[in-house]
C-alpha cells in the first residue's frame, strides 16, 4: 500500500490566510492536489491539518481522505508528518509526501514515482527537474522511524542527508514539482493575480 500523507496543518502567515484555500484552476490548492492524489495509483491519503483546521474542513469536500488534526502545528511541519506516521496503516510499504504549497502536482508524475519504487524499491525516491530536487518525494516504510526521530528544524532533510546513499534522484519533465506558493508575490508571480 502506498499512502499519500499531505501537509496542510500550517499558520500561512507570510500568505496571510490559508495556502490551503487559495483559487487554483475553479478549485483550491487542497482541493486540487486531493483530485490529483484520487485520480493516481495512491492507495490511500492522509490529509494533516491544525491551524485552521476547523474552517478548512468546512470549505472543501474530504470524501475519502483521512484527517489527523496535529495539535502541535506550531512546532513545524516535522510534528504534523510524525502525526501522520503515527496513524497509519501496517500494510504500508511507503508513503508520499506532499505539501500543500505545491499544488502544481500532477498524477503523471506521481504514477511515475510509485512505479519506480516498485520497480526498484529504494528507500527515497526524490523527483528531480533541471538538476533541481522538488516535490513529492516518497520514503519506504523502513526509514518511517528515522523520520519520527529526525531533529524537528531539520526534518525529513536529515534523513535524506543519512540515507544519502540510499535517495534515488529520479529525473521528471515537471517543473511544477519546483514550484512553491508561501507569500502573495509567489502567487502573484504563477497566476497573474493576487490571491
Amino acid at each position: 500500500m502506498i499512502h499519500a500523507i499531505l501537509l496542510a496543518a500550517g499558520e500561512s502567515r507570510r500568505m496571510g490566510r490559508p495556502k490551503a484555500l487559495l483559487p487554483y484552476q475553479q478549485e483550491t490548492f487542497l482541493g486540487h492536489i486531493i483530485s490529483v492524489l484520487k485520480t493516481s495509483t495512491v492507495d490511500e491519503i492522509t490529509l494533516v491539518l491544525g491551524a485552521h483546521a476547523e474552517f478548512i474542513q468546512s470549505s472543501i469536500d474530504l470524501q475519502g481522505v483521512s484527517i489527523v488534526i496535529n495539535q502541535h502545528y506550531t512546532q513545524g511541519q516535522l510534528s504534523s508528518l510524525i502525526s501522520a506516521l503515527k496513524n497509519l496503516p501496517e500494510e504500508t510499504e511507503a508513503m508520499l509526501l506532499c505539501l500543500v504549497d505545491n499544488p502544481f502536482l500532477t498524477q503523471e508524475t506521481v504514477n511515475r514515482i510509485i512505479a519506480k519504487f516498485r520497480e526498484t524499491h529504494s528507500l527515497i525516491i526524490v523527483p528531480v527537474f533541471d538538476g533541481k530536487r522538488g516535490h513529492p518525494s516518497l520514503f519506504s516504510k523502513e526509514v518511517f522511524p528515522d523520520l519520527i526521530q529526525a531533529p524537528p528544524n531539520q526534518g525529513a532533510r536529515s534523513v535524506l542527508a543519512t540515507h544519502k546513499n540510499d535517495v534515488l534522484e529520479f529525473p521528471v519533465a515537471d517543473p511544477g514539482i519546483l514550484i512553491h506558493i508561501d507569500t502573495p508575490e509567489d502567487y502573484q508571480r504563477q497566476f497573474g493575480t493576487c490571491p
